[in-house]
């Protein structure tokens, strides 16, 4: 029995100006978000990124004090590449990430400083389309992330960001969940699809430990583009799950 083709993908709005990134790790991005962002940055729009970990748990032959300024140089090197001037670092441990009022609160303060008009993460579901799952950091990123932006808008929630100078924010428009299994929207990327692929490449030192199909930037990234691209009628794109913030 033939498989029914993929349901054909909206467009997003791009009708802002400034978005907030915040995942996991670094790379987390130039897996498949990264030309996107370098379309909007294009545009004249902002895009700030927040890395809640340094990924000093991701390379298996360098320890973790060594590896996690080894990783902050590249994510920074890599997201100028797609014009991203600001790149934060939270501070939270990698592989070990525990979605809870600390991490919440972590990233309300983000929101409040930054303002944001769109708020985007990674894939928080608990698989990638069904039969591979999802990495634990991801998860509890991304449903964190949902929760804080939330919160951020909430003045008697972490009263003390307010206390701290940070009045609430609730201008946040969505929040775009990058390569979930439930997105239905993207945005064509084919005129940045080789920025995205140089973003990913500055990740030298971890993908030089990861091996296997991943680390193969240009190929493992017009595999998932070229096909989220058939389902735009574009050569290249990059797929969202879009989740409205406010009826």
């Amino acid at each position: 029995m033939t498989e029914p083709a993929p349901a054909p993908l909206e467009p997003l709005d791009e009708d802002w100006e400034r978005a907030l990134a915040v995942v996991a790790h670094p790379d987390d991005m130039e897996y498949g978000a990264a030309a996107a962002v370098a379309h909007w940055t294009s545009q004249g729009k902002t895009v700030v990124y927040a890395m809640i970990t340094s990924g000093e748990a991701g390379i298996d032959s360098m320890d973790p004090a060594q590896c996690r300024p080894v990783r902050e140089a590249e994510q920074i090197r890599s997201a100028a590449l797609v014009g991203v001037d600001t790149v934060e670092f939270l501070g939270h441990p990698d592989g070990v990430l525990e979605y809870g009022l600390p991490l919440r609160r972590d990233i309300a303060r983000l929101v409040r400083r930054h303002r944001p008009d769109i708020v985007i993460t990674s894939n928080f579901r608990d698989t990638y389309g069904g039969t591979f799952p999802n990495q634990a950091d991801h998860i509890a990123a991304g449903r964190a992330t949902l929760d804080a932006v939330r919160d951020a808008g909430n003045r008697w929630v972490f009263p003390e960001l307010t206390a701290e100078g940070h009045q609430p924010w609730n201008g946040v428009r969505q929040l775009w969940a990058a390569g979930s299994p439930e997105g239905r929207h993207a945005v064509d990327t084919t005129d940045f699809f080789d920025t995205g692929v140089a973003s990913l490449k500055a990740h030298q030192a971890y993908l030089a430990g990861l091996g296997g199909s991943m680390a193969d930037a240009e190929g493992f990234l017009e595999s998932m583009a070229r096909a989220t691209g058939s389902r735009l009628g574009v050569r290249f794109a990059a797929s969202f799950e879009v989740l409205p913030l406010h009826l």
